[in-house]
């Protein structure tokens, strides 16, 4: 047998149903909120994006999408995406241009 070819497990999504798309809000009608924080990091100042309501898979896409666009670092947590430093504005621009309709929480 060749290398590659056998797959113990399916992708995960391939697995997702049509009517778990179909509940799926459009992106225009997502309470989206980019924010600024910095406690509990050491000081260090990390935008935080909630409320995009994607799976794990669509999220690292937007991630990498984001951090490309920002050229800094980020991570998924839960369901929300951390970038590292101030990239409100960018993070807002990239985010209207995709779709959503994005807010800046906070001051």
């Amino acid at each position: 047998m060749p290398k590659g070819i056998w797959r113990e497990f399916q992708h995960p999504v391939e697995n997702t149903s049509d009517k778990k798309l179909s509940n799926v809000k459009a992106k225009v009608d997502r309470v989206v909120r980019v924010q600024r924080v910095r406690g509990g990091r050491s000081g260090k100042t990390v935008t935080i994006i909630t409320g995009l309501d994607l799976n794990a898979v669509e999220l690292r896409k937007l991630l990498k999408q984001l951090k490309n666009r920002c050229g800094t670092g980020g991570t998924v947590k839960e369901e929300t995406i951390e970038l590292q430093g101030d990239q409100i504005q960018s993070a807002i621009e990239f985010l209207k241009k995709d779709g959503f309709q994005p807010r800046q929480a906070g001051g």
